[in-house]
């Protein structure tokens, strides 16, 4: 078999910039499962992809499948003939199916028996035939949410489709994908280099295109020098330009021939906060804001250009005309805005919608300000300046600002609070009330602002559960995100706060706004059960969070103390055998009937093993019950992990189900003390090897 390099371009109209990636990344995978499925070999598959194409070049591809032999196994031999050797109905019927006649038929020897067998020899296809049936097939599969029709066809895909390209080596593979016929034209970019061009051979993609196309169809290549050149233009103005990868990722999918530029804007708008400037920049325009070293935003901004212009300056120029506007109404907004001290707003918060059955954004406010202020007492917050950024929380929704560009909220809430003269403390807590906004963000960074925080993230996880709402599949409330960022400001602040207390105090500002009976419950289940997603992600293994989780412990710094302790507990030489013993003596309890006794007999202990067992267990209970009154989890599992040898010794040496009642209640006893010991921690039992 030969093999040649095989490229495969769709070229579309504009695809969208934030689903690029992933379609190209998913072509790739979905054709490379295809050429798998059918036993089509290759050295590796590279994925191109621009705006207005999606691209595959697979390096060494066979020309055609294997030949391969095909067993086809028939009726056992005593069910193929009769008692005189005639072949019967089923051996026929076999035989018939695979065109051949019995006694061509093989026979197959097995411990089972003898069957009838037939290899039948499958002669690999050639890829002619194969490449635009698979390279469909990997295109149907691709995640699109919306697919469009255009024109007079019935074909879908996510963008209408204009060319399409199969080249193996210099050889065109004819078919059609998505209504259009294969060719080997594929089209440059727009505005400069050749509107189209012929390829020859599949291994002159990307390069001539590239050349004579103006067109960077390599998406790592673009974005590598998107991210150079951005770099090297803010060093030329003495600033440090904000690469976001989510913002430099959508830019690289916005252009074909990448060409970065400086632009500026008037010093006067630097009087706004830098938070609104950087987020029209960023957001409608798709600019790099650049800031000092001190981290001070100046007054420039980098952009990329699809074009490579003569005459730059006109590009800069368009662009500042473009974003001057958005910068003007950000300081009209803000001026505007600062003429009333946001506590005045807090009224028209009635006029706001939280949830309908919850009530408006006031009666959210009020809720609010009132659990805040029960929190600040148990975490030693300001309990003043608590219940005002609980009234002041959400005020800054009703400003120009905010309602213009909805991301500053609270980032404007607390400048609009600095310019009223609020405390620090007070305006701080209006921008953090919302941290942790996603998994790994920062968090609030003084305790009245985490009381505001986790009032404001509890009111919203009881209030919709309390109205039956509670996430499933969806999260439109952004639950599962708000009850992980309480548990984060808990355990990382180390606030001893009880979830049952914050729960309870949540609901109980709702008074029967909520149809739910059972409110409480689920939330305490639905918040634990985000405790195995988070400890998962910080790498501990399912079954030391299992092993805390069969104790329910509520008070999340508590649980975080015990996941570690369990987790240096298993490393321990002696955690494996303890485990297996947590779990034999667990099961020995459940099939008991009747009351243990609350102490050990130490004058029915007869055994020199259990005599020893309960000297060691009388001591290291003497030693831990102390470390478990400091929750210092990890120094009372390391010493009963002592406890190894006279338990393997007991088990080895006693018989437990004694058949004397008080010899097997005492017996037993012993091994439910320490058990309960090790429960203090957590349920070993249910470690794994």
């Amino acid at each position: 078999m030969a093999t040649q390099n095989f490229l495969i371009e769709l070229g579309t109209e504009e695809l969208p910039p934030t689903a690029l990636r992933t379609l190209a990344e998913a072509f790739a995978n979905q054709f490379e499962a295809q050429l798998k499925e059918a036993d089509l070999s290759h050295q590796g598959i590279t994925w191109y992809a621009s705006p207005r194409r999606l691209a595959l070049k697979v390096t060494a591809l066979n020309d055609r499948q294997p030949d391969k032999v095909v067993e086809k196994r028939g009726p056992a031999v005593s069910a193929a003939f009769d008692t005189d050797g005639n072949p019967t109905k089923a051996a026929m019927g076999w035989a018939r199916g695979n065109g051949i006649d019995v006694s061509e038929a093989e026979r197959l020897k097995t411990d089972k028996g003898e069957w009838l067998l037939y290899r039948q020899h499958v002669p690999g296809q050639a890829i002619d035939t194969l490449l635009p049936v698979l390279a469909d097939h990997a295109l149907s599969k691709l995640p699109i949410p919306k697919p469009m029709r255009w024109g007079d066809k019935d074909t879908q895909f996510i963008r209408p489709v204009k060319t399409l390209v199969m080249l193996f080596g210099d050889r065109l593979i004819e078919g059609t994908i998505l209504g259009v016929a294969s060719d080997r034209v594929i089209r440059g970019h727009r505005f400069m280099g050749e509107p189209s061009l012929t390829l020859d051979n599949a291994d002159q993609y990307p390069e001539r295109l590239e050349r004579e196309g103006k067109v960077m169809a390599d998406y790592e290549k673009r974005k590598a020098l998107i991210i150079k050149d951005a770099k090297a233009a803010s060093d030329a103005v003495g600033g440090v330009a904000e690469l976001d990868d989510d913002l430099v990722e959508e830019v690289t999918s916005l252009v074909e021939w990448p060409v970065v530029l400086t632009a500026s804007f008037e010093n006067k708008y630097l009087n706004v906060p830098s938070e609104a400037l950087v987020y029209t920049m960023k957001g409608d325009q798709k600019y790099f804001p650049v800031y000092d070293t001190n981290g001070e935003l100046l007054p420039k901004f980098i952009f990329v250009s699809n074009i490579e212009s003569k005459d730059p300056t006109q590009v800069i120029s368009g662009n500042e005309k473009v974003v001057r506007p958005r910068l003007a109404d950000a300081e009209f907004f803000f001026n505007t805005d600062r003429k009333r001290p946001l506590i005045d707003r807090l009224p028209e918060l009635d006029s706001a919608v939280f949830q309908k059955q919850l009530g408006t954004i006031k009666d959210k406010t009020d809720r609010i300000t009132a659990l805040a202020s029960q929190i600040a007492d148990r975490i030693g917050a300001d309990k003043a300046h608590t219940e005002r950024a609980g009234q002041l929380a959400k005020c800054d929704l009703m400003t120009s600002m905010v309602f213009e560009f909805t991301e500053t909220q609270g980032v404007m809430g607390m400048h609009y609070a600095r310019h009223d003269g609020e405390p620090e403390a007070v305006a701080l807590a209006l921008n953090e009330q919302y941290w942790p906004r996603f998994a790994g963000d920062k968090l609030p960074t003084t305790p009245v602002s985490s009381a505001v925080a986790m009032a404001d993230k509890m009111d919203s996880i009881v209030g919709i559960f309390g109205i039956g709402q509670a996430p499933k599949g969806s999260d439109p409330f952004a639950l599962r995100r708000a009850a992980l960022g309480v548990l984060r400001i808990i355990v990382e602040n180390g606030y001893q706060l009880d979830l049952v207390d914050l729960i309870h105090d949540a609901k109980a500002q709702y008074d029967d706004r909520l149809t739910q009976k059972d409110v409480e419950a689920n939330v305490l289940d639905f918040m634990l059960g985000r405790f195995r997603s988070w400890y998962q992600d910080m790498g501990y293994s399912v079954d030391i969070i299992q092993a805390v989780l069969a104790r329910r412990p509520t008070k999340p710094a508590d649980f975080d103390s015990r996941v570690k302790a369990v987790s240096h507990f298993r490393s321990l030489e002696e955690a494996e055998a303890l485990a297996a013993a947590n779990k034999r003596v667990g099961n020995i309890l459940a099939k008991f009937e009747g009351e243990l006794p609350g102490t050990i007999d130490s004058s029915l202990l007869q055994e020199d093993a259990e005599k020893a067992l309960a000297a060691a267990v009388e001591a290291k209970v003497a030693v831990v019950t102390p470390m478990f009154a400091d929750s210092d989890y990890q120094s009372a599992l390391t010493e009963l992990a002592k406890l190894r040898a006279p338990v393997d010794t007991f088990f080895d040496n006693v018989m437990v189900m004694a058949d004397d009642p008080a010899l097997k209640a005492n017996r037993l006893a012993m091994l439910h003390l320490i058990r309960e010991q090790f429960l203090n921690v957590a349920d070993i039992s249910v470690l794994q090897k």
